[in-house]
């Protein structure tokens, strides 16, 4: 498996996947394969190369990259390759980025491919024939422009390219659901990025044939001949450079932090001292952002996906609390952070609890906002309806499922209990805000549900009373679990703090007063004086 790294320039991050040993290869991954399905894909075929596949300006990863034309977009990526110590080497790319590859030759002196290789660019000027281009890609309310996307997507793959009525019987073999997937969240990491991507490559594809000193290939096979003489006498690839943060230190970037258990994707922000910062499930870390913006000025925030979530790796294994705590603690320990305090939400809140319980000694603070205090009958039913299957389906039936769950849950609580009772006052947020959300439901795949069943599964009243470290415990008024504040208070050690907040931060549509009111408590109460607390708790 590829594995994924952060690389900062100065416009913003892109994302590589690196894969195999050997000397250099840089990939660009063309408009209908992910970057890791290419980084994967290409370790097999071509041994004894490091590859390294990026994800194209303005998708995946690199979605916050930008440029308007092909020359910009060279550039940008000839400064990545830089910064992540790249030496001069083969460049392959695939279909539509192919006149990237051929810009990159005259992209300045940042950086430099030594030689060019282009795989199934007849597929995309057969594509520039017959000027596909995909359906408008702007977030719909009802979810329907994911189904747009995926079927462009796969009827590129399908189809004839210069004939849309007939399959072509011939070419790579098809991908599977999976692979379709993976390039499907790449795509919509910024629609509108992905559209411009295939629309300027698109109207560059005829300039390619009067093009010298490019090598051209239909098969993988083809190219790996070629590729095993380039690569005599060539110096094995070195290791990628540590992933940098931005020299604003406001600005929120992304990295990555190995454990015993798997790679976990992080989004940082700020300087000072160290606060852990833990999701609700099912998704990732990213709806966290206003917390990371708010409180960046006076902590430095690291908000883990937790493994299983979001970009962070997919252990298969089972999961409970104690287990997401230690993953956490593993996080604080790959970081060298030897004390710090916590931040957490309904999942993450329980996280925080038990971390705390489990390693007082490591914690400073904890805000546990909305920790699950519910009654075990509810949390019975939770656990039998809550969690359907989602995995990925050959025409995308998966993508309306994500969509309206993530819709629902905005709808009624629970969202599975559709009727007027059940109705919520929180009101659904705009469909750009809902794509980001199913997003991130569908980055964690088939296993949304380990995290998100894991806080239904634990016991907040035995543990709770067990706390040891300063702690606010707070809900805002539009929170589903607002109610087990009450609970909270009557089993929460003596000095505990317990709440209500005028918001929750991370839900869409919050008031700025109310956020900004919100954060100013949190801020208070961990800004408190540390080493009194650890005088007085000891």
């Amino acid at each position: 498996m590829s594995t994924p790294h952060y690389v900062t320039i100065g416009q913003g991050q892109l994302r590589v996947w690196r894969s195999g040993s050997g000397p250099d290869l840089l990939v660009l991954p063309g408009l209908i394969a992910a970057a890791s399905t290419r980084a994967d894909q290409l370790a097999r075929a071509l041994p004894g190369w490091t590859v390294t596949a990026l994800d194209l300006p303005g998708t995946g990863g690199s979605g916050g990259v930008w440029a308007d034309d092909i020359a910009g977009l060279a550039r940008i990526i000839a400064e990545a390759a830089s910064t992540l110590g790249l030496p001069p080497c083969p460049l392959l790319a695939f279909d539509l980025a192919a006149p990237l590859a051929v810009a990159l030759r005259d992209s300045g002196p940042n950086w430099q491919p030594d030689a060019i290789l282009l795989a199934d660019s007849t597929v995309a000027e057969g594509w520039a024939e017959r000027g596909l281009t995909p359906a408008p890609l702007a977030p719909r309310d009802d979810g329907t422009h994911l189904a747009v996307l995926w079927a462009h997507l796969r009827d590129a793959h399908v189809l004839e390219p210069r004939d849309a009525r007939h399959p072509a019987a011939r070419g790579a073999p098809l991908p599977d659901a999976a692979a379709l997937d993976a390039m499907l969240r790449t795509a919509a990491a910024a629609p509108h990025r992905y559209e411009a991507l295939w629309s300027l490559c698109l109207d560059a594809m005829p300039r390619l044939p009067g093009q010298s000193g490019i090598l051209r290939f239909e098969d993988l096979q083809e190219a790996a001949g070629v590729l095993s003489v380039m690569a005599s006498g060539r110096s094995d690839a070195r290791a990628l450079p540590p992933t940098q943060p931005f020299a604003d230190p406001l600005r929120v970037w992304h990295d990555y932090a190995d454990t015993p258990q798997g790679r976990v994707h992080l989004r940082r922000a700020g300087r000072g001292r160290p606060l852990l910062a833990l999701q609700s499930a099912p998704g990732s870390s990213k709806p966290l952002l206003p917390l990371l913006h708010g409180l960046a000025p006076g902590w430095e925030i690291i908000a883990p996906d937790y493994l299983g979530n979001g970009e962070s790796d997919k252990p298969d294994r089972s999961v409970d609390i104690g287990m997401l705590a230690e993953d956490a603690l593993a996080v604080a320990d790959a970081l060298g952070l030897d004390r710090f305090d916590l931040w957490g939400t309904h999942t993450g809140a329980l996280v925080a609890l038990e971390l705390t319980v489990r390693h007082p000694d490591r914690v400073g603070r904890a805000v546990l906002e909305a920790p699950v205090l519910i009654p075990p009958d509810f949390s019975a039913d939770i656990l039998t309806h809550y969690f359907p299957p989602l995995v990925a389906d050959r025409w995308g039936l998966h993508l309306l499922q994500a969509w309206n769950m993530r819709r629902d849950m905005f709808l009624f609580w629970p969202w599975y209990r559709q009727e007027r009772a059940a109705a919520r006052a929180i009101g659904v947020p705009d469909a750009a805000v809902l794509h980001d959300w199913t997003m991130g439901l569908l980055a964690s795949g088939a296993h949304y549900d380990r995290s998100y069943r894991a806080a239904f599964h634990y016991d907040t009243r035995a543990r709770l009373p067990r706390l040891t470290r300063p702690a606010l415990i707070c809900a805002g008024p539009a929170d589903m679990l607002v109610e087990g504040l009450a609970e909270a208070e009557r089993l929460a050690p003596a000095g505990t703090e317990v709440t209500p907040t005028p918001a929750t931060v991370w839900y869409p549509g919050q008031a700025p007063a109310a956020v900004e009111a919100t954060i100013a408590r949190y801020a208070a109460f961990l800004g408190g004086d540390t080493a009194a607390d650890s005088h007085r708790m000891s």
